[in-house]
């Protein structure tokens, strides 16, 4: 009852505001954000007030995935709370230790949602792509980015949250990149063993780690990292860097049947825990510079869909040791549905949170038990 009310307030709420936030572009509003986390982070009034907002928003849904056992089957996926870029190490580092929050939401965000991937985070910090990188397609409800993996490296983001050790969320996940630009498959592999030894060596604990091998928003090639020689490469060295922590793996759409059942082969062959399906899809900018920018939300989701059947498929077929999570264009019951029918325990989201606000994920597993609740109910009188 207490849940019912809260939600539709909040969903009356952001329907009002929403034409408001959309009168600035994306871009704009996206700095926005940023802003008011930094300085909710700092809040403590404002985290006990999130916390509430959590608990009357959200009904426990326990979901065992990729070896984690989560209070809920939506996470918010990798690249909302993933901090600052910086041009060296050292700048990164030593912003950290000035107190400054690097990473903005890191506090606020899972107080609010619940489970988060924070990142991704590569082995040295990156500046991302300048000017305008993030678009609406409001008729699609689509998102598209090329921020290109902003981020302020793995060493500096692993002090930070060391720093902040006692105060860090019960269910959150690292995602960590392979570098743009780097070729050489013994540089990857390092790079990424590097990258998690930065977390794992400061005692930097998440439920789970996420290796992204897939990020069209860089002009790097992402398809290269993603054939299954490699991907077990590298994915074996992550592993084995982790021990007893779950790996999860990001892939593409749009890759073929035969790649995908070669990447699961080597995901189960070294010890990975869940593969996501899918990160976003690599179209034009809609600036008109002919650069690659990664689409989410609606445009996506057929495209997510149809990757984790194929991955369902393969990982039935074979009896792989490798959950399926989906990730693309949820957002409402019939788009979680789709994933969930076809045995996906969980999914990621983001750009949901454009449309339908900061409790996205609680307006759809709310309307998800409802529209449960009434086709069992129509069953049972019919």
């Amino acid at each position: 009852m207490w849940r019912s009310a809260f939600l539709h307030m909040n969903r009356a709420l952001y329907g009002a505001a929403r034409p408001l936030i959309f009168r600035s572009s994306a871009q704009t509003a996206h700095e926005r954000v940023l802003r008011l986390l930094r300085w909710a982070d700092g809040r403590r009034a404002v985290q006990q007030v999130l916390g509430a907002a959590h608990g009357l928003a959200f009904d426990a849904q326990p979901v065992t995935v990729g070896g984690v056992t989560l209070s809920s089957p939506l996470i918010l996926a990798a690249g909302f709370v993933k901090g600052d870029g910086f041009a060296s190490e050292s700048d990164a580092l030593a912003a950290v230790q000035s107190g400054r929050n690097i990473i903005p939401g890191w506090r606020s965000v899972p107080r609010l949602v619940g489970a988060v991937e924070f990142g991704s985070y590569t082995r040295w910090p990156r500046l991302g792509n300048p000017g305008v990188v993030v678009w609406r397609d409001v008729p699609t409800r689509s998102t598209q980015n090329r921020v290109g993996l902003r981020n302020p490296g793995a060493a500096a983001a692993a002090e930070f949250l060391l720093t902040h050790a006692d105060e860090l969320p019960p269910e959150y996940g690292i995602n960590i990149a392979v570098s743009p630009g780097v070729d050489d498959p013994a540089q990857q592999r390092a790079e990424v063993t590097q990258a998690l030894a930065a977390f794992v060596e400061r005692g930097v604990s998440p439920a789970w780690y996420a290796l992204n091998l897939s990020c069209p928003n860089t002009e790097d090639d992402p398809h290269g990292h993603q054939t299954a020689n490699q991907a077990r490469d590298l994915c074996g060295a992550a592993v084995d860097a982790l021990g007893d922590v779950p790996l999860w793996v990001k892939i593409s759409p749009g890759l073929g049947a035969a790649q995908y059942q070669g990447l699961m082969a080597a995901f189960d062959a070294v010890g990975v825990r869940a593969v996501i399906a899918t990160n976003t899809l690599g179209q034009a900018a809609p600036d008109g510079s002919g650069q690659m920018a990664g689409v989410g939300g609606g445009r996506l989701h057929t495209h997510a869909l149809e990757t984790a059947r194929t991955l369902v498929e393969v990982k039935a077929a074979h009896g792989y040791n490798v959950d399926v999570i989906g990730c693309g264009g949820v957002q409402d019951a019939a788009t979680l549905r789709a994933f969930t029918d076809l045995g996906v325990p969980a999914v990621q989201y983001w750009s949901t949170l454009i449309y339908r606000g900061p409790l996205a994920a609680a307006l759809i597993l709310h309307d998800m038990a409802r529209t449960t609740y009434s086709t069992r109910n129509t069953a049972r009188t019919t």
